[in-house]
């Protein structure tokens, strides 16, 4: 749509070129211009798309994990491009989700990788999850037991092992991230494992794999020997 002057405005440049040669021709800029609509304080879209892409240091997931706050102190960024851009982060990672084949059993490390890199691979707090195995090591529950740094309190066996239960899993596994980039098992991540797995011998409900998650990389303890 032309702007009143009869030219062509700065967002509908890059909506022309996506008509014209497909969305897989625009730049990352160009399809945030698109998805913004307009400026906002003072700056035009695509300068605000820029401005964006500098805050996730050029990579859309980065801009994705940052918080929502942060995201409003962009000057330009109010509450309705904010929401913009949350749901196309979303719809981003579901259509992902949807491109994977769903991990019905855990064969291996990879499978479990397979089933939570996506979501843990760039977060900026560690996440520790359950995942509650029946005997043939389909997934029965997958469960969030806590969000924050990852020491013996706030992972308590108990919380860990009472979804497991409710659902007469036969044995579990765990995950969490190291938003370092560094899979490396901390001695916490030792102290952490080895309670669990005395509580999964006590309740006769083994601890099959403690798998971190750090970037591209990951590291089972099963498979280096830990367990």
């Amino acid at each position: 749509m032309a702007s009143s002057n009869g030219t062509l405005g700065q967002a509908d440049l890059p909506r022309e070129r996506l008509w014209s040669l497909g969305a897989a021709a625009l730049t990352t800029a160009e399809l945030l211009a698109i998805l913004l609509g307009t400026g906002g304080g003072g700056t035009g879209v695509r300068e605000l798309a820029g401005r964006l892409l500098q805050v996730g240091e050029g990579s859309l997931r980065r801009l994705a994990r940052r918080p929502r706050a942060e995201l409003l102190q962009i000057t330009g960024i109010g509450p309705t491009k904010a929401a913009r851009l949350l749901a196309a982060f979303e719809l981003g990672g579901r259509l992902a989700q949807e491109a994977r084949p769903p991990v019905e059993r855990i064969r291996e490390p990879e499978d479990v990788v397979r089933l939570f890199q996506g979501r843990l691979r760039d977060l900026q707090v560690e996440e520790f999850h359950l995942l509650a195995l029946d005997s043939q090591s389909q997934v029965l529950r997958e469960v969030l037991v806590t969000r924050g740094l990852l020491n013996s309190s706030l992972v308590h066996p108990r919380e860990v092992f009472r979804a497991a239960i409710a659902e007469a899993a036969a044995g579990i596994i765990v995950v969490h991230n190291h938003p370092s980039g560094d899979p490396t098992p901390s001695a916490e991540d030792r102290s952490v494992t080895q309670q669990l797995a005395a509580a999964g011998r006590l309740l006769d409900l083994p601890l099959y794999d403690h798998v971190i998650i750090a970037g591209d990389r990951f590291v089972s303890f099963a498979c280096a020997g830990l367990l």
